[in-house]
Parts: C-alpha cells; sequence; structure tokens
C-alpha cells in the first residue's frame, strides 16, 4: 500500500506541472562531450607498440598483445587458425594444460588466448605471476600431440553438426559468395581440409603468425605510464621474431545482376534466406558513420526497423528480420537475413529486395532518423563504461589510422547525420540490383526462386560454401536382395543367407557399453544399451563423474518409460500406445532394421557412390516411419553410414546422420565400435564401445 501511495503522489506532482503533449515529437538534445583521456603510447625495441590507458578505479590491470601481422591464406588446409584458437593454451614447453590452469586459478586470473592475440587480467597484486603465464603460452606454446588429435575429433563432430545446420550453412554460404578468393573470410574448414592439417602446420602458423614485429600491447588499468614502461620493457622487451606477415587481400566480389545462391537442406520447412554484398570501405571512412545509422534503419537491431516491421509487423512471415554492416580492413559487406516458412520463400524475398530498393529512393522520416540515433548514441555511451572500450578504442585508432580524435567526435558526428546523408550513402553503397540471394532450404522452393536470379541460372553450393556437386549414382548390378543379403552375412561372418539368419537366431541378449560425447559438453558421458529377446531393452545416458543419469528409456513389451533431466528436474513419463506399437514394429535385438526387407519389397537401390575416397553401395527404405538411406561399403558390405529423415514433434523434419567405423569381431559377428551421430546442432561421438552377446542379464532391469 506504501509503495502505490508514493507513486500516486509521484504521478499528481507530474500532472500539477501540466500534461506532456505526446503529439509533439521531443527535440533531440545537444550531442554530450565525450572525455575520453588520450592514452600514452610507447614502442619497444622490439617493434611492439604499446598503449596505456590509466584507470584506478579498481585494484586491476588487464594485458592484450595483439599480433600485427595480416592473415595467412590458408588454402587446402582451411582451418589451422582453428586448430590454434582452440589448441594455444593447451600446454607449453615449460606447463601442461592442467599446470596453466591451476596457476591462473590460484591467482584468480582471467587468461585467453586466439590465433592472433593473448589476453590476461588480474588483480594488480598477481601481475607479475599472470605475465608469467601470459608470455610462456606467447613464447613457448608447444601444442602436444594428444591435444591435436582430441581437437581433432572435435572439428570432425563440429562439421557433421554444420552440415545440418541451416544457420551455420547459410554463414558459410555468405562468406564463399562474398570473397571467393584470395581472402581470408572466404576460407572454411572442410571435411577434406580437416584431414590434410597436421600438427606440424598447427606450429608452423603460429610461429609464422606470433611475432613481436608490429605487435599491439594493450594495457589498462591500476597501473603508472612510467610502471607500464619499465614491465613492458622487462617482460616483453627481449622477445625476437621474425617480420610480420604482411598480404593484399581482394575486396570481395561484386556481382553484375542478383545472384540466386541455393544450398539443400533435405525436409526443411523453413528457408534460411540472406541478401549480402561487399562495399567498398575501409574503417574510418567518412561514410562510416552516415552508413551505420543508413543500416540500423534498414534492419539493425529492435522491433522500429523496415525489416521487422515488414517482414514480421506486416506480412507475419517471420518472428525476425535483421541487417548488419560489417566495416573490416580485409573486406567490408552489408547483409540482411531471415528464417522463412517454405510456402513464403519467394515472398519474403521480394519484400527484401523491396526494403533494399526502397531505402535508396527515398530520405528516411524525422522519427525513425531521430529514435535510431539516439539508439546509437546510447549503446556508444554505455560502452564507455568499461575501461576495456578505451583500449579497444585507442587500438582500432591505430591499426586503422583513424583521426587521434575519432572516438572523441564520435556522438557529435552520429547526431549530426541528416536524411539527406542517409540517402545520400544508401544511394553510394547499396546495390539493389547486384545482390547475392542466398537460401537455405528444402528443394520444393527452388522452382520459386529461380526467377529472381539474373540470368535465371541459380548456383548450387554445399553446406561448407563450394560449388556442390551433384550425385550421381552408377547402376549396379544387383537387386535390393541381393545387396541387403550382402550386408547380413557381412555382419555375420556367414557365407550364406541361412547361415547367416540361424546365427542372429541365436542370440538370446546384448549388452553394449561405451563412452559418449558431446560437441562443447564438459565432462564426459557414458551410454549403456542392453536387449533381451522378447522385446525387452534397457537404454541410459550417464555422467559418471556427476553420479547423475542424464536420460534412460526402459521397453518390457508390456510397458515402457523415459525419463531424464528437465530444467525443472527430473522428468517422468510413461510410452502411450502409439509409442509402444512403434517400439514393438521397430524391434530388432542386432539393431538390424533391414533384416525385415531382405526380399527387397519396398527397398529402393540407389546405386554405387563416391563419396569422400569411399565406394558406397546405397539403398534407400523406410524404417518405422521415417525415410532411411543406408550406405554399405562397396567391398566388405559392413553398414558406415545412414541418413534418416526424421519427424518432429512440431511436424518439421530433421536429418540424423549415423557413421560406424572401427569394426570388431565379437563372437564372431562384426560390430562398430566407434560411431557418430548428428541432428542439427547436436553431435555425439561413441568410442570404446565394448559388446557382449549371451551373457545373463539382469532382469530388474526392465522392470517399470
Amino acid at each position: 500500500m506504501k509503495k502505490i501511495i508514493l507513486s500516486l503522489a509521484v504521478l499528481g506532482s507530474v500532472y500539477a506541472f501540466g500534461q506532456l503533449d505526446r503529439s509533439v515529437q521531443p527535440k533531440a538534445g545537444e550531442a554530450p562531450q565525450i572525455n575520453i583521456a588520450e592514452p600514452a603510447t610507447f614502442e619497444l625495441s622490439n617493434g611492439i607498440k604499446v598503449i596505456v590507458s590509466e584507470n584506478h578505479r579498481q585494484p586491476k590491470v588487464a594485458f592484450n598483445l595483439v599480433m600485427g601481422g595480416d592473415p595467412i591464406l590458408e588454402g587446402p588446409k582451411a582451418g589451422v587458425s582453428d586448430f590454434v584458437s582452440s589448441m594455444i593454451m593447451s600446454g607449453t614447453s615449460n606447463r601442461t594444460k592442467d599446470q596453466i590452469d591451476s596457476e591462473k586459478d590460484f591467482i584468480g586470473a582471467y587468461l585467453s588466448a586466439s590465433s592472433s592475440s593473448v589476453y590476461l587480467s588480474c588483480l594488480t597484486k598477481h601481475m607479475d605471476k599472470g605475465l608469467e603465464l601470459m608470455l610462456d603460452i606467447t613464447m613457448n606454446a608447444n601444442f602436444p600431440e594428444s591435444e591435436f588429435e582430441r581437437n581433432k575429433k572435435l572439428f570432425e563432430s563440429g562439421l557433421l553438426s554444420a552440415k545440418s545446420s541451416p544457420g551455420e550453412m547459410a554463414n558459410n554460404a555468405e562468406r564463399k559468395a562474398l570473397f571467393p578468393n584470395n581472402n581470408p573470410y572466404g576460407e572454411i574448414m572442410t571435411e577434406e581440409s580437416l584431414k590434410s592439417i597436421t600438427r606440424d602446420d598447427v606450429l608452423a602458423y603460429f610461429n609464422m603468425s606470433f611475432t613481436p614485429q608490429d605487435a599491439y600491447l594493450v594495457i589498462v588499468g591500476d597501473i603508472t605510464i612510467e610502471e607500464a614502461k619499465t614491465l613492458a620493457e622487462a617482460k616483453f622487451g627481449s622477445w625476437k621474431g621474425e617480420a610480420a606477415h604482411k598480404a593484399n587481400f581482394n575486396k570481395g566480389y561484386f556481382p553484375k545482376g542478383n545472384r540466386v545462391i541455393f544450398v539443400e537442406k533435405p525436409g526443411a520447412v523453413q528457408s534460411v534466406i540472406t541478401i549480402a554484398h561487399p562495399i567498398e570501405m575501409m574503417p574510418g571512412n567518412p561514410d562510416q558513420i552516415k552508413l551505420s545509422v543508413m543500416n540500423k534503419i534498414l534492419g539493425g537491431g529492435g522491433f522500429g526497423t523496415r525489416l521487422m516491421q515488414n517482414l514480421r509487423e506486416d506480412k507475419a512471415y517471420t518472428y525476425g528480420a535483421y541487417s548488419s554492416l560489417d566495416v573490416d580492413r580485409y573486406g567490408s559487406y552489408i547483409s540482411a537475413s531471415g528464417n522463412f516458412r517454405n510456402d513464403v520463400t519467394d515472398s519474403a524475398i521480394v519484400q527484401f529486395l523491396h526494403e533494399f530498393t526502397n531505402i535508396t529512393e527515398g530520405e528516411v522520416t524525422d522519427e525513425e532518423l531521430e529514435l535510431n540515433k539516439m539508439s546509437m548514441s546510447g549503446s556508444f555511451a554505455r560502452s564507455l563504461e568499461s575501461p576495456q572500450t578505451i583500449a579497444r578504442f585507442a587500438l582500432s585508432t591505430y591499426r586503422n589510422n583513424l583521426p587521434a580524435d575519432y572516438y572523441q567526435t564520435y556522438l557529435k558526428n552520429l547526431m549530426a547525420v541528416s536524411k539527406a546523408d542517409v540517402l545520400e550513402v544508401a544511394k553510394k553503397y547499396i546495390t539493389p540490383n547486384n545482390l547475392n540471394i542466398i537460401v537455405v532450404g528444402s528443394p520444393d522452393v527452388l522452382d520459386k526462386i529461380k526467377k529472381f536470379d539474373a540470368d535465371g541460372k541459380i548456383e548450387m553450393f554445399d553446406a561448407f560454401g563450394n560449388v556442390s556437386k551433384k550425385v550421381e549414382y552408377t547402376a549396379v548390378d544387383m537387386t535390393a536382395s541381393d545387396i541387403l543379403s550382402n550386408a547380413l552375412m557381412a555382419f555375420t561372418s556367414t557365407a550364406s543367407l541361412e547361415e547367416a539368419k540361424a546365427k542372429v537366431d541365436g542370440v538370446k541378449t546384448y549388452a553394449m557399453e561405451g563412452e559418449a560425447a558431446m560437441a562443447g559438453a564438459p565432462f564426459a558421458l557414458a551410454v549403456k544399451e542392453y536387449m533381451m529377446e522378447g522385446k525387452k531393452s534397457y537404454s541410459s545416458l550417464s555422467v559418471p563423474s556427476m553420479g547423475m543419469e542424464v536420460q534412460k528409456e526402459v521397453f518390457n513389451a508390456e510397458k515402457g518409460m523415459t525419463s531424464g533431466m528437465g530444467q525443472a528436474g527430473p522428468v517422468k513419463n510413461e510410452m502411450t500406445a502409439d509409442e509402444l506399437a512403434e517400439k514393438h514394429a521397430e524391434f530388432n535385438l542386432l539393431g538390424l532394421d533391414y533384416m525385415n526387407l531382405l526380399d527387397g519389397e519396398g527397398v529402393k537401390v540407389m546405386g554405387a557412390l563416391e563419396e569422400e575416397g569411399k565406394k558406397y553401395i546405397v539403398v534407400q527404405y523406410t524404417s518405422g516411419e521415417n525415410l532411411k538411406t543406408a550406405y554399405f561399403n562397396a567391398e566388405t558390405y559392413l553398414l558406415e553410414k545412414s541418413v534418416v529423415m526424421v519427424e518432429m514433434p512440431d511436424g518439421s523434419k530433421a536429418e540424423m546422420v549415423n557413421t560406424f567405423s572401427d569394426y570388431k569381431a565379437v563372437d564372431g559377428f562384426m560390430f562398430a565400435t566407434s560411431r557418430k551421430q548428428v541432428m542439427g546442432p547436436q553431435a555425439v561421438t561413441f568410442s570404446n564401445i565394448v559388446i557382449k552377446l549371451n551373457e545373463t542379464l539382469d532382469e530388474g532391469l526392465f522392470k517399470i
């Protein structure tokens, strides 16, 4: 009651001074004066440029060492720099990864690194110890072989996941479309390039990239200029290295006429649409602030932008549509994107093109201009609360040869942008008839989007932005029955179908235990699966280190139950009648879903296919209610890959890709001891799989 009374009192006082006339837009105030202290700068004898910004509000100091060389083109080994970023803190010639982690945690420091920088933040009193760790990584990172192999497996899982992630596929296609040749932004790791990368490549990239010549050391925090000079020379002055790598890159591919690029995502119920083109602009260009305002109005964030108002609020085509402006000395571009239902894919492109054209043909409104300038002003002012922002501004000023007062006068220049300025830069930089129109989605939309291409010829890209190779099967002189029979005989190591069936019938119990790793998960998982004749099964996924069961499923022919960890705690559900019927229909003690199809009925022979250097015999059939494509090794007939179109709860379809490797004999059967499963962004790798047949199982496992 007290709060209500106080609120009413405040409201009454406002009313007493007169009501606001909300029909009149308030005038923007004067641009606030920005007082950014100019940092001190000096150069060490080995070529490192040091930038120091004092800030004594807290007893903390941060060091950011940024290499001064240009990116190194990686060519057929695209992805080497990703290895450097992920492994640089994995150990040095003096310390293991565990020792680095332990020492930095002991002093409460934050330490990170990438393929071109090392960053340290710590209490001032721990500065010497923190710098010791920072310098050890900078000069002595040794990229252990064991960590290289571990990271290679993680990248393999990540690439599998990328092949089924529409967002990543669109991003890869955009980079390749904008910067196809002689530009680091167009270099994308692929499965082929990953296989070619060695630990020696990673070391060579690191040694070439990490050198003091032309590097920048930015120091921010509780330290005086004189202390910084003494410390920088003492710690970094003795570091020696080769001249920094320098290169010239193309500034992007500018299409002549609109160009449509399509990336196939089978089963997709939505299209990811990206409209983009490069622009000729370097950081600090006098037009950059004006173009930033134009981008903010077009779709640069918030519900009031033109793209959002048109595509979401008016047409209801999407939850969100945005644009972005990226200005960089190695290549600049403007882009707009969103996710749209298949049936409105072409309509959405029409509206994107309309907005790209419209902003070049007439001035924006006073309201659009003022609201977006005020939003940008507020974001800039809030960023100044962080000492690191000042250091970032100083680094940008020096690296990009900006005017010394560029950031001090930023708000003044921002607030001076007029409607005429916005129209001028839109006309100058936006090319509505020379765009890259990228669509990731179902082949069903292909005919609809062909009309947007200037010459009517759609370019097909794969998941990594390369020109896709048409899948071409060659005919095989085999029936479906022949292929599946050979597969069963290969699995059972038998010479006849009758012998193979008898061997399968002799299996009464199946037990599998192994390890599982999910991309991005910080802990190892344990997987268990048990099956018994009479249609009984048990499977679980757990975290041994935490004693926690993440997921479990039990089925005993009469009942079924699933349980797992939800956001609010454990969740337990009994299987419905439909789910039980599906379990009955799909149950197979050894997982051979094709055994019921040995006569070839309902199986389509796709043919022979060569993929990633391997030859397969491919068949397609329905497993349960899902379409499955099975890839059998053309020589051994062992199953090495399956692609299943899984129907999701919302009615959409998603690809689940399983790969099988490291086959080993178990009681005369050939089982894969390594597996990978990818669906959408989720990638799981199963390893160290141990399988036992016809062992006594505890009946209690199957009780519900």
